[in-house]
């Protein structure tokens, strides 16, 4: 099978600090992954290197066939591979029809720009309703919709996912949840970052467990562990460091 995204003995950090170390994984064309394990391993950072707002000081990443690792955000966002990023980025200043209409920056996401509008307020509603309203007055869990919105407003090849539902009420956390996985039965294909491993294996085709900058285990949501395994996993590694 077709490789969409492929990722060869990365490293990247931060100053002297290097976060990842040597990582490899990969992603067919039509499947989607998710990346768990412990806070401050590397997860955010992968996602980071790949959209380009973090230069690799060794490793390759391609897409589509193509070599990424020293290309600039708006060229990588122009191919299609789209990051939503963990916490509030959006303008508080901005309206949320504005934001959206803006995000379809490139040449590709403006000719669709008016049916990806549709498809975003009918996947997320309470976005339709507010569309006049100011980013800064929406609540956590909504403008974690704008965000996601934006994002496939820039009609995404692969869509990057770092911790969508991160510090949301259970209902919200739901709502957001059923969201994502309709985005994926629409066919985009995913990487999503979650502490919840077991939303990861009902959304995406494996999973990679990441400590300590490198892929420790990959799993596939076929044969996915049991419930008490995935605790023994998650936790006991978390509990570890």
């Amino acid at each position: 099978m077709r490789r969409l995204l492929d990722i060869i003995g990365l490293q990247a950090g931060y100053g002297a600090s290097r976060v990842l170390n040597d990582l490899s994984l990969h992603i067919d064309e039509g499947e989607s992954i998710g990346l768990f394990g412990p806070n401050g391993h590397g997860k955010s950072t992968l996602l980071k290197a790949i959209s380009g707002l973090l230069r690799p000081t060794a490793g390759s990443i391609a897409f589509d066939g193509k070599d990424i690792t020293t290309q600039r955000p708006p060229s990588i966002v122009a191919a299609g591979l789209i990051h939503a990023p963990q916490g509030n980025t959006l303008f508080g200043n901005m309206r949320i029809a504005e934001t959206l209409e803006l995000a379809a920056f490139s040449k590709r996401a403006k000719a669709e720009a008016g049916r990806h509008l549709e498809e975003v307020y009918a996947l997320f509603p309470r976005l339709a309703e507010r569309k006049q309203q100011f980013a800064r007055t929406l609540s956590g869990g909504e403008r974690q919709m704008l965000s996601i919105g934006c994002a496939l407003m820039c009609a995404p090849r692969l869509l990057m996912l770092d911790e969508p539902t991160l510090g949301l009420s259970p209902r919200l956390k739901e709502e957001l949840a059923a969201a994502i996985a309709k985005i994926s039965k629409t066919g985009v294909p995913l990487i999503v970052v979650e502490q919840d491993v077991e939303f990861l294996l009902s959304l995406t085709d494996r999973l990679y467990m990441i400590e300590h900058g490198e892929v420790v285990r990959e799993i596939s949501s076929a044969n996915a562990p049991d419930h008490e395994e995935v605790m023994r996993l998650y936790f006991g590694a978390e509990g570890a460091h």
